[in-house]
């Protein structure tokens, strides 16, 4: 079979894939929506909460006003107990709690340090922190108030009472995340993982679907090819399919969601080839081992959490035990997710990830023999043919 013609019957085969080509279209570009979405405004804001104040004083209600006033707490409902306030939150679904303690302005004029109450819904962490950040921070700035005034009274001036209340002035300036935002955060990581498990999902289903049809159609191109030939076609056909989709993700949905781009588009490239042929190969290689079709998207999605976890971009690495950790750098996806942070979130020079850049290459290197053996002894088609019989 010639080389044109092998092509041929390649992008005939991945284009007449139904399932394959809502993994790969259908997949990537609802996903490119679905998963920005909740956090498109990145922060949430005006929290509903509910205030049990049992000092009634005047400097009390001063706390709450200005509790209400941060941006991230909107302060809806005030109730006389705990247990009504819990009943409130239940019934409104209000996302935290404030508990001003009695004798709270007592507490104050007599030098006593007062202790608030704070408690949100930490079952989602975002709406958590925001809840308690606004709280301390407006417990903070009357804390603030409350010294400058008690030092003006002893006679010092307002700069010096402003420089003396802390010993230590924080000047808090993020680096990448500058907005500290959600979408900037996450997103661009999960991009990366979604590119390579639909990526493996879709060549894993063509060579399970190829694994089935092979009992039947025993005069199938792919039956009658060099095993070199066929994993060379592939990979051009799904490399080039997943060049334009990272042009989509890298540029329409980063310039759409207004995530940061550091790296110049050569740079994006010369790391998408290894990342992409690492992928490639290994989903041909889980391909040629699966008995039926449908498997392929059951092993991957299944591995999609841990690679989440594994990646280093929600849980360090260094709190991942040993054996799981070097497990995970046999995966494509933790040492690409890694370099394209790094590269183009984070403004590293190419130099700086030449290390996992080289693992990328060296996953190629591993995975295309893997994908070569397995393409020319092919397990799965065996494994097929047992079944039959």
């Amino acid at each position: 079979m010639s080389w044109g013609q092998l092509l041929l019957s390649e992008i005939k085969a991945v284009f007449s894939h139904k399932a394959l080509l809502l993994t790969v279209f259908g997949g990537v570009l609802f996903y490119s929506f679905l998963y920005p979405l909740p956090y498109k405004h990145q922060l949430p804001r005006d929290q509903k909460i509910v205030v049990v104040n049992f000092d009634k004083s005047g400097l009390s209600r001063k706390l709450i006003r200005m509790v209400d006033a941060t941006p991230q707490i909107d302060v809806t409902h005030s109730a006389d107990s705990i247990s009504q306030a819990e009943k409130l939150i239940e019934e409104n679904g209000l996302a935290g709690l404030l508990v001003v303690p009695n004798h709270f302005y007592r507490d104050i004029l007599l030098g006593k340090s007062p202790v608030l109450a704070y408690s949100g819904d930490a079952s989602y962490f975002l709406v958590y922190s925001t809840v308690v950040k606004g709280m301390v921070t407006a417990g903070e700035t009357l804390s603030a108030e409350i010294k400058i005034n008690r030092m003006l009274s002893e006679g010092k001036s307002l700069v010096a009472a402003k420089k003396q209340y802390t010993s230590i002035g924080l000047n808090l300036r993020p680096v990448f995340n500058t907005i500290t935002g959600y979408i900037n955060y996450v997103v661009p990581a999960v991009f990366v993982l979604i590119l390579h498990q639909t990526l493996l999902i879709a060549t894993g289903l063509l060579g399970g679907t190829q694994n089935e049809l092979s009992r039947t159609e025993k005069n199938a191109y792919w039956l009658h090819c060099s095993p070199l030939k066929l994993i060379f076609a592939r990979s051009l056909i799904f490399l080039s399919i997943y060049l334009v989709i990272m042009l989509y993700y890298f540029g329409i949905c980063f310039s759409y969601y207004d995530i940061s781009r550091l790296a110049s588009p050569i740079e994006l490239a010369q790391l998408a080839l290894p990342f992409l042929l690492s992928t490639t190969f290994l989903g041909i290689f889980i391909g040629q081992l699966l008995p039926r079709r449908e498997l392929a998207t059951i092993l991957v999605l299944l591995s999609s959490l841990p690679i989440v976890f594994s990646a280093g971009f929600v849980w360090p690495v260094s709190m991942l035990p040993a054996p799981l950790y070097w497990l995970s750098q046999f995966i494509p996806a933790v040492p690409g997710i890694q370099a394209f942070l790094q590269l183009n979130q984070m403004g590293a020079d190419f130099i700086q990830i030449k290390q996992l850049w080289l693992q990328l290459w060296f996953q190629s290197s591993g995975y295309f023999l893997l994908a070569w053996w397995t393409v020319k002894n092919n397990p799965g088609l065996k494994r097929c043919e047992c079944g039959e019989r």
